[in-house]
């Protein structure tokens, strides 16, 4: 099937927008839980009540410091309660927020910034105003700073203070539908990055509609932890949507805690991208690998039995004495799992890079159902998801109520309907590049869509290697499974006109001393000290091996090189959304790559 449609549910009014639900929701169910925040560790309650009140001070305060309808404000700062408020503060105040990735550079903050036209700007912390401070005098637009750790909201809503709510009521009531809500620089893993403008009905029509489809999993009970930046339009869109359904939710940055938080907050659904869930399933195995034979044994019997449920439930019956299995296991192993995400997650959402169809039955089997599903910036987040009542594990879902998705001659994958964006920000060359006349925007993935409509995602158009031979290979099927064995942290795939594919390979930091001790290495050792160690080159090698049973021979991975380090944000080989840029991990490693090859 080349093209698949999903009738839209819900319809945008002309004059509704993106604040309304909060003050609603403040009229009607003001004493209602809406938000949790830590203070001192431990969760302190604020009522719709209390955060629409926020709101309402901060956009105030905007509109007194001189904020006009239409104005670009941007927001740099990592993942809290504040950054909510500030959201949607800007919006009552008819502004149009233009996030800022909490780890960007200064360089970075001077490009979204002033390429935006920012008016003012937010920074969370003393680190975020010093980057700011070294490229202000490139941003001759930006009037005004808010340092949000210095006190700057209070002083702010005390500015705000003699503007009336008749005042605040008419400028929030100057932002329709059609209006802009946001420009988001994709990360961008070549090149610099392009502001995606999202309007009004873009962020609505996703919000409404996925709350609507997906009522087991947002509703006014449930509650989750946001963690991802919000900087990036997936947890914004989810942001958006706990609103919209009224659901408890509370925000941490601090990921080494995570676990922690999840114990004390006990969310009933989490989002997040693949590699949080290969991480948790990996240091299960660990552990019980590390604990003896028999819990091994155990833990190995428990995770087959797992991915058999969940098979058998994808099939429409599981037999007897699996059930029998599997409540055995339950009580030995799976409760410990769901345990340690604070016991009462039934969900995930998952985006960004592919699950991989294994992982996905392994946690629907324990108790956790992943909906995957598929989006960019340019399509507000979620294009495609798998629903609770329509899962096709190993498939990114449907389209979503709206949406029509369609696969090109070349094999990649278009999406139109009321979730594509207006465009990207003053770059009209570029917006024509990837969006045709008639609505259909290309996404640079290649795809398929079977029979019911479900999508797979095959691989990046851009990142298609080409072999001497003439060979097409995509990279994402075979670095997907390399990176599932928990000794490996990345691996990208090389042999664009070479005569063979070959790999660079990068170890997780974490497992890497388990592995020592188990390995009889001396603990001392680095990555570096042990690259061309026989057993480290073993252990990755059967990762490879597994990873080539999913292609042909000539697709698959000849050689490899363990690099001395890991590819990290901070060192400039991944996104804030952990995906690996490419062209420049191809500069600073160009003499392993080479040496593949010699």
């Amino acid at each position: 099937m080349r093209e698949f449609t999903v009738p839209a549910t819900v319809t945008i009014p002309p004059d509704q927008n993106m604040t309304d639900r909060i003050f609603d929701n403040a009229s009607r169910h003001g004493d209602d839980i809406a938000f949790a925040r830590k203070v001192s560790g431990s969760w302190q309650n604020i009522t719709a009540k209390e955060f629409a009140s926020d709101v309402r001070q901060v956009a105030a305060g905007l509109i007194a410091s001189g904020v006009e309808p239409g104005d670009r404000v941007a927001l740099f700062s990592r993942t809290r309660y504040e950054w909510t408020v500030i959201d949607y503060a800007i919006w009552t105040a008819g502004g149009v927020t233009v996030p800022i990735y909490e780890t960007s550079s200064e360089e970075q903050v001077a490009w979204n910034a002033g390429d935006s036209g920012s008016v003012a700007i937010f920074v969370e912390t003393e680190a975020h105003k010093a980057r700011l401070d070294a490229v202000r005098d490139q941003l001759p637009d930006v009037k005004n700073v808010y340092h949000i750790d210095g006190g700057d909201l209070d002083k702010l809503k005390e500015a705000g203070r003699a503007i009336s709510d008749a005042d605040i009521e008419a400028r929030r009531k100057t932002v329709t539908a059609d209006s802009s809500a946001t420009i988001i620089y994709t990360s961008g893993t070549t090149g610099r990055p392009k502001g995606c403008e999202l309007t009004h009905a873009n962020l609505l029509h996703e919000c409404k509609t996925v709350v609507e489809s997906a009522s087991e999993v947002f509703n006014a009970d449930a509650s989750t932890l946001l963690f991802l930046p919000l900087a990036h339009v997936f947890a914004r869109v989810i942001q958006c949507g706990c609103i919209e359904a009224r659901v408890r939710m509370a925000h941490t940055h601090d990921v080494k805690n995570l676990m922690e938080d999840f114990g004390s907050f006990q969310p009933t659904f989490i989002l997040s991208v693949p590699r949080v869930f290969e991480k948790v399933y990996n240091t299960a195995k660990s552990k019980a690998h590390h604990g003896g034979a028999l819990k091994a044994k155990i833990f190995d019997a428990a995770e087959a039995t797992a991915i058999s449920y969940s098979e058998a439930v994808a099939r429409g019956g599981v037999s007897p004495l699996l059930k029998v299995k599997h409540a055995l296991f339950d009580k030995l192993v799976y409760v410990k799992l769901r345990a340690a995400m604070g016991g009462k997650t039934e969900w995930a959402v998952s985006g960004g890079a592919p699950l991989g169809a294994r992982l996905g039955h392994f946690f629907r089997g324990i108790g956790l159902t992943i909906l995957e599903g598929y989006g960019l910036t340019e399509t507000t987040a979620g294009a495609t998801i798998n629903l609770p009542h329509a899962i096709k594990i190993g498939t990114v879902g449907r389209p979503i109520p709206g949406m029509a998705a369609r696969v090109a001659d070349d094999g990649e994958l278009l999406f139109k309907g009321p979730i594509i964006y207006r465009g990207y920000w003053h770059n009209e060359e570029a917006t024509k590049e990837a969006l045709e006349a008639d609505g259909w925007f290309h996404t640079g993935d290649l795809g398929k869509i079977d029979e019911d409509g479900y999508v797979s995602i095959t691989g990046r158009k851009k990142e298609l290697l080409v072999t001497a031979g003439g060979k097409n290979v995509a990279p994402a099927v075979l670095e997907d499974r390399i990176r599932a064995h928990p000794l490996i942290s990345q691996a990208m795939v090389v042999g664009d006109a070479k005569p063979f594919i070959g790999c660079l390979v990068t170890i997780d930091p974490e497992f890497f001393p388990k592995w020592k001790a188990d390995n009889g290495k001396p603990s001392s050792a680095s990555v570096s000290d042990l690259r061309d160690d026989p057993d480290l080159r073993a252990a990755v090698q059967k990762a490879i091996d597994e990873a080539n049973k999913a292609v042909s021979h000539a697709e698959s991975i000849r050689r490899f090189s363990i690099l001395p380090e890991d590819f990290t944000e901070e060192g400039g080989q991944m996104t804030p959304t952990l995906k690996l840029k490419r062209n420049v991990i191809m500069q600073q490693f160009a003499d392993n790559v080479e040496a593949l090859y010699s």
